[in-house]
């Protein structure tokens, strides 16, 4: 077992040294048992591939409507953009701003500077202030709310078929892939392998 430096937790702040683990292990504080770091040498390559999957995803689910409602012969469907707007065009802009914010804006800076981080150094290069990108990722992470959006949805439309027929569309299906593709990336996404990454592709710069 072969020491590579210390860490600390970002829990409890003990400085622990940091040793090498098995494929697919993980190593936790011996103070707290907070999880410290993984083992997972393609887990950035994978966060990558679940982040430009995210990517055609969000692109597909804002672009298509999310249900489609059918009352007495009237049809309506609206998409999430759309539904902000009535949301400002009823007098509720907070609300709107809400849901803007968390549905749409924070998860699409999220992917957007994964792949800008991820992208680049697979192919070896550094993107210029990823310093930024990286405290972006970390910023926006916890305002990204697409899963409780999804719940909401689910709980209204739930709701809603006991006054009108609700079909589920091609937006529906897109933001629930959208949100397992997202998760699966953050999940790939480990700190420690990346700055080593980071480090490596510099020592090749030099």
């Amino acid at each position: 077992m072969s020491v590579d430096g210390v860490i600390v937790c970002d829990q409890c702040d003990l400085v622990q040294l940091e040793v090498e683990l098995e494929l697919g292990g993980k190593a936790y504080c011996i103070r707290c048992e907070n999880d410290l770091y993984r083992c997972q040498p393609d887990g950035l390559r994978r966060s990558l591939i679940f982040s430009l999957t995210a990517a055609a995803l969000f692109l597909i689910s804002n672009s298509f409507p999310i249900v489609s409602i059918d009352s007495q012969g009237l049809t309506n469907s609206t998409t999430l953009l759309e539904a902000a707007d009535r949301l400002i065009r009823d007098d509720l802009p907070s609300i709107a701003v809400l849901v803007f914010a968390t549905t749409f804006l924070m998860p699409a800076l999220e992917i957007m500077s994964l792949i800008y981080l991820l992208l680049p150094l697979h192919f070896g290069r550094l993107p210029p202030r990823f310093n930024l990108a990286y405290r972006l990722i970390h910023l926006v992470k916890p305002w990204a709310m697409i899963e409780v959006f999804m719940l909401g949805l689910l709980v209204t439309i739930s709701k809603l078929n006991a006054f009108a027929t609700v079909v589920p569309d091609i937006g529906l299906i897109s933001f629930i892939l959208l949100m397992f593709s997202i998760t699966a990336s953050a999940a790939n996404f480990d700190d420690r392998t990346f700055w080593k990454l980071v480090n490596a592709v510099r020592k090749g710069q030099a």
